[in-house]
């Protein structure tokens, strides 16, 4: 019984972390739009990607990714030992982290022109291209401190079972930016620093939002500076291997534009515009799942329960895999009216729509290896391993980078898009058989035949589509006909899967029913 409530309220967490993601995706849609509207996929627009894509790489790198996964088992162990203990824990973070990042910040500010020279090589042959850039990312970069902090809240309040406020801080990030670019756009000598104000207002909204939450929880802020307490030395140490093993990803899609500068006008644009539609069923089912995840897996450890680890691991994973297979294989049939009608609006030429459903469907191949890599490194981390995949990491970075190398030229902006897929892929299936050799089995069986049975049920929602695309979008793309043929995608998919008998459809039924009956009473 306790196994199985342990099981159910993982799951619960996970829809509520999904729930509050799905809405953030929905706002960042809206927020991809508005920007596609006003900027297109043109100079201005590919030098705001970049500026924006340094902080954001070096907030995975250096918080939200893998000082999440080092921090919560730590503070998870310590609040069960001592709660206020385990507040100023968080309160000594804090305070080291804020000065440590307005550091490297004012050093950023600083050396902007030479870290760009590094990172956006295809910009140095356009002055004023490479100069906004770099003006651009000295005014983002203090981004990087506000979401630092907003992620060790979301640690502490993800650890106390709170998911919901953590989950729905980006929805913040996507109001803040859409307003700015509608409204301030034309305040400026140059509308894209409409986005910038919008980016670090929104910052500031995603750590305040969780601040009411954890007073409620008990967290009191006070001035705690010991750099050299055991548990922040534990942090750096966990830390410093995590950042690769768990922003893996994050760093191939960095390479990725910093490659993408050397091709056509527009590249990096649409490798942005592709990622953040692949991210969609990413972030809500795939980081969902490791979200709620890791802090379970942390108390398993700890009490050395290696069959319910296995068995945990096995069914989020299948309940992962019901879920994202079928957002794989639909995202890629449905990619250009997709792509066409969120972002072909104003500058967003058809052209560019072609090219970032043509670089998407790249994309889609690594869907499961992405979000199959956050849910098996958050295993390795709840045992306190930050080691192995690190080692995992450092040979898939290097792979992508040669298949980079190879796929960019034929392919374009779609090589460098399936370069990072298959490094992904290959980096998630190097990590279950590590780990399974770990734990002395990993239920592979079990997650070989729901994946077998999961591709049947998505080939005839594939299927599905295909034989109703005439009907439906005969007389060109609409939204009406986009949502007919999302319902029917998943009114077949259900149908298949429940014909199937697939176990993964009673778990998310229920949990869906768990919540909107706790929500009733």
């Amino acid at each position: 019984m306790v196994e199985n409530r342990q099981k159910t309220s993982i799951l619960r967490a996970a829809s509520t972390v999904a729930l509050f993601t799905l809405l953030s995706r929905i706002f960042g849609f809206a927020r991809d739009m508005v920007v596609a509207n006003y900027f297109g996929a043109k100079s201005m627009a590919d030098a705001f990607f970049i500026a924006f894509r340094i902080p954001n790489m070096l907030r995975q790198l250096t918080a939200e990714g893998a000082l999440s996964a080092a921090f919560v088992p730590l503070f998870t162990k310590t609040a069960l030992e001592d709660r206020k203990k385990a507040f100023r824990f968080a309160n000594n973070l804090l305070v080291t982290l804020s000065i440590f990042l307005t550091a490297i910040t004012v050093i950023a500010i600083i050396f902007a022109p030479l870290l760009l020279k590094g990172i956006a090589v295809g910009f140095t042959g356009e002055p004023e291209k490479f100069q906004l850039t770099v003006h651009l990312t000295r005014l983002l970069f203090p981004y990087l401190i506000l979401i630092s902090l907003a992620a060790v809240f979301m640690g502490m309040l993800n650890t106390m079972h709170h998911f919901s406020s953590p989950a729905a801080s980006p929805v913040m990030l996507n109001i803040a930016i859409i307003l700015a670019a509608i409204f301030l756009r034309n305040a400026f000598s140059l509308p894209v620093y409409s986005l910038v104000v919008g980016v670090l207002v929104g910052g500031f909204l995603q750590l305040a939002i969780q601040i009411p939450f954890a007073i409620k929880e008990g967290w009191g802020f006070e001035w705690v500076f010991e750099p050299g307490h055991d548990l922040i030395k534990r942090i750096v140490l966990l830390t410093i291997p995590a950042t690769f093993g768990i922003a893996v990803a994050e760093i191939n899609l960095f390479v990725d534009t910093m490659l993408a500068s050397l091709l056509r006008e527009g590249s990096v644009s649409y490798l942005y515009y592709a990622q953040r539609l692949v991210q969609f069923p990413m972030g809500v089912f795939g980081v969902a799942m490791s979200t709620a995840l890791l802090p379970a897996l942390s108390v398993q450890s700890g009490k050395k329960e290696v069959g319910q680890m296995i068995e945990t691991i096995s069914k989020s994973y299948r309940a992962t895999m019901f879920l994202i297979v079928p957002s794989m294989v639909g995202l890629f049939v449905l990619r250009e009216p997709i792509v066409q009608l969120i972002y072909e609006h104003g500058e967003f030429t058809h052209v560019s729509t072609q090219q970032t459903a043509f670089t998407l469907a790249f994309f889609c191949f690594g869907l499961l290896g992405f979000s199959g890599v956050k849910i098996f490194v958050s295993a390795f981390y709840a045992m306190g391993d930050t080691k192995t995949p690190v080692k995992i990491a450092a040979t898939t970075m290097i792979l992508n980078i040669v298949f980079n190398l190879l796929l960019m030229k034929p392919l374009q902006a779609g090589g460098l898009a399936l370069a990072t897929s298959l490094s992904s892929t290959i980096n998630m299936l190097a990590l279950v058989w590590l780990l399974s050799k770990r734990l002395g089995g990993m239920d592979g069986p079990r997650i070989w035949r729901s994946f077998m049975w999961i591709g049947l049920a998505s080939l005839a929602m594939a299927a599905a589509i295909w034989l109703a695309w005439g009907a439906v979008f005969g007389n060109g793309y609409t939204f009406v006909g986009l949502a007919a043929m999302l319902f029917l995608a998943v009114t077949i998919y259900l149908a298949a899967a429940a014909l199937l008998k697939l176990d993964e459809i009673g778990y998310v039924t229920a949990t869906l029913r768990r919540k909107l009956s706790a929500k009733r009473v």
